[in-house]
This record gives C-alpha cells, sequence and structure tokens, in this order.
C-alpha cells in the first residue's frame, strides 16, 4: 500500500463528499483538523497514517451532517477496503471516528493514543477564534438564536437532549466549548487549547457588555 497515494486518494474523496456542507463540518474543518494533528503527532509515538486517515474522515459519518450514518460507515470501509488499507487499520479508523464525538459530555474516555490525537485535533478546531465563528455558522444552520436570556444553558444532558433539545449559539460556549480544555488528552492540545478558551473567554466578555448596552 502506497501510503502517500492513499491519503491523496482520501483527501478527494471526503472533499467531494463535503462540497455542499455549510454548517461548519466543511472540507476546511477537515483540512484544519487533519493539520492540527500532524503538529499534535511531533509530540506523540502514534501511527501516523492512521491518524491521518482517521482526521480527514471524522465527520463522514457524523449524524450532524448525514441521516443514515451506517450507510455512511460503509462508504467509508468501501474507500479504505479499494485503497487496499488492512482490516485491522480500517477497524481502528472506524473505532475512531465513531468514539471521538463530543455528545454532550456522554463520549467514552478514548485509550489510545491515535484516537486521543484525531479527537485533541477536532476539539481545537472548536475553540479560538475559529471555533467562534464555526458555532455561529452551525447555530444559523440549525435555526438557532444567537443569544436568547430566557433561554438557560443546559446541564447534565443526555445524548438526545444535547443534539435536540432548545439552546443558543451563546449558550452553547458554556455546554460545550468552555469544557473542552479539561478534556484534552495530549500535553501539547492542552496548551493549545489554553490560549484558544482564553481568545473565547475575551470574546464573551465583550458581548455580553455590547448586550447590555455597557459598550
Amino acid at each position: 500500500m502506497n501510503k502517500e497515494k492513499v491519503i491523496q486518494n482520501i483527501e478527494e474523496w471526503v472533499r467531494a463528499e463535503l462540497q455542499n456542507e455549510k454548517s461548519g463540518h466543511d472540507w476546511y474543518h477537515i483540512k484544519r483538523v487533519t493539520d492540527i494533528a500532524k503538529e499534535l503527532l511531533k509530540h506523540e509515538e502514534a501511527d501516523a497514517f492512521t491518524v491521518t486517515a482517521a482526521s480527514l474522515l471524522h465527520d463522514i459519518a457524523d449524524d450532524k451532517i448525514t441521516s443514515n450514518v451506517d450507510a455512511a460507515l460503509d462508504r467509508i470501509k468501501t474507500l479504505l477496503g479499494n485503497n487496499e488499507v488492512s482490516e485491522d487499520t480500517v477497524d481502528t479508523i472506524i473505532d475512531i471516528i465513531t468514539t471521538m464525538s463530543f455528545k454532550g459530555g456522554t463520549g467514552r474516555k478514548l485509550t489510545y493514543i491515535e484516537a486521543q490525537i484525531v479527537q485533541d485535533a477536532d476539539r481545537l478546531d472548536a475553540l479560538g477564534a475559529i471555533g467562534i465563528a464555526r458555532t455561529f455558522q452551525y447555530g444559523g444552520a440549525k435555526g438557532q438564536a444567537m443569544y436568547d436570556p430566557d433561554i438557560p444553558v443546559r446541564d447534565k444532558m443526555n445524548f438526545e437532549e444535547y443534539r435536540n433539545g432548545e439552546s443558543t449559539s451563546i449558550n452553547h460556549f458554556y455546554e460545550k466549548l468552555l469544557l473542552l480544555k479539561d478534556k484534552m488528552n495530549t500535553p501539547a492540545a492542552v496548551k493549545m487549547a489554553e490560549e484558544r478558551e482564553t481568545f473565547m473567554k475575551n470574546f464573551l466578555d465583550t458581548f455580553f457588555k455590547e448586550w447590555n448596552g455597557e459598550l
């Protein structure tokens, strides 16, 4: 198996799959996550092919962007099989992309480094300036309010409540984004998350001052 060629084939396939995606989980999100994962690989001993492939494929079977998760997983398995990726590696990639999601804080703890790196990379792209932009893009795509003080921040949600319950884009910072730094797996990701979280907190401080007419 020519790993570089396989990665190129996966990139082209994913780009085509996500060409009409408008909720913040588009090709450019995938590229950023993959680039972050490659940076984290510099600090950890892990299988680079598995990390890169899983980073590229991690949103294809996400229920946020597909109504048929099983069919999406089958397409991924077919793609990898057609590119002569070993069965064990396919199983690992599928395990990563089906268990790494936040899911309202209900997702299981990942135990091996390849999965931890991909999860950290994805979560880092939910933080900082890009994270702020993606939050409002996703909220708009879902028809959520930017902010409504009468809609409380939700706590201790199950997966169904997290995905489908009433919320706002600003609430999402408190329901997920500001929880991510303490859930990072690798030291390098923690350091990156600290800077991005600070940026978001400063944004929220300014947002509420403007909301309340203080600026």
